[in-house]
């Protein structure tokens, strides 16, 4: 048996894993945000790099409808492979599960507690919504 290059998380070398938290705030100290759709942003953290960027999702905050999609369509083209929210409505899961993209629903205070349960292996990967559609 040959072994080729490294596995990082599951990963080939050079394969970034990126995982979106929903948030307030712009640091990982910010508090994760119970409400994926209507997150005022998106931290996106990188695994291989132990970088993140923070996305402004104000036009979805402010949505009349839709918000939950538009949410969920912004995390995948951020390239997310992971979520970690405190919860997430029927039509973004959907959206969510059809790009591959993993659920986790958590009531974690911060975004730093969230990753630190994330990396421990102790959040379960949601099979379904959480919530009904509109919760606020």
């Amino acid at each position: 048996m040959k072994k080729i290059g490294m596995i990082i998380c599951g990963h080939s070398p050079g394969h970034r894993v990126k995982i979106a938290f929903s948030t307030s705030g712009e640091t990982l100290d910010s508090p994760l945000d119970a409400r994926f759709g209507r997150a005022p942003k998106f931290l996106v953290y990188d695994l291989n790099r132990e970088t993140f960027e923070v996305i402004d999702n104000q036009q979805n905050l402010n949505a009349t409808q839709g918000a939950g999609i538009q949410s969920a369509e912004t995390v995948v083209r951020l390239g997310a492979k992971s979520l970690v929210t405190g919860h997430c409505g029927p039509k973004a899961f959907r959206v969510l599960l059809a790009a591959g993209v993993k659920v986790y629903s958590t009531d974690a205070p911060t975004v730093a507690a969230a990753l630190e349960l994330y990396r421990s292996g102790k959040l379960t990967e949601a099979t379904v919504a959480d919530v009904d559609g509109h919760w606020l």
